[in-house]
């Protein structure tokens, strides 16, 4: 005895069922595409924000570390100024002055902006950005080998 669901045509049932199935699976691939493009939008923020944050604390160290060592300039030209008189003296003031005009500027600028300068200038002259990522990253292995205390071996040629 033939089954109540077998009398219906073979082509009816697969031409209902399977865009309902088609078209569920399709919602439910759209909905965790959206829900994974939201948490990645959120974790990107959140990374964004944490880098700016350090990136303003970094700045304000730094602009610091400028002032101190427009200070040290500033002291050391007075020195000169007793010691060997007022020109050579006054080459070492307009040193602490440069200083410490460009510490007051960068504390000035925000972050992005800083940023935006630094693409700038190397838009504007790439062989003196490079050069000066080459000094810089030199220095700072530098600072790092003396703040850790690793000392350089003697026959150590660089």
């Amino acid at each position: 005895m033939p089954r109540p669901d077998t009398d219906l045509p073979a082509t009816g049932n697969v031409s209902v069922a399977e865009p309902a199935a088609a078209g569920t699976a399709r919602e439910a691939k759209d909905r965790i595409v959206g829900q994974v493009r939201e948490q990645v939008m959120s974790l990107k923020d959140q990374a964004g924000g944490k880098l700016k944050g350090y990136a303003d604390d970094g700045k304000g160290r730094a602009t610091n570390l400028l002032d101190d060592i427009s200070g040290v300039i500033e002291d050391a030209a007075r020195s000169i100024e007793q010691r060997l008189g007022a020109e050579y003296g006054d080459y070492a003031h307009r040193a602490a002055e440069a200083v410490a005009g460009f510490s007051g500027k960068v504390r000035d600028k925000s972050v992005d902006d800083l940023i935006g300068d630094g693409r700038e200038i190397v838009r504007k002259s790439p062989g003196v950005a490079i050069a000066a990522a080459a000094v810089v990253g030199f220095a700072l292995i530098r600072v790092l080998r003396s703040a850790t205390g690793e000392a350089r071996p003697a026959n150590d040629e660089d």
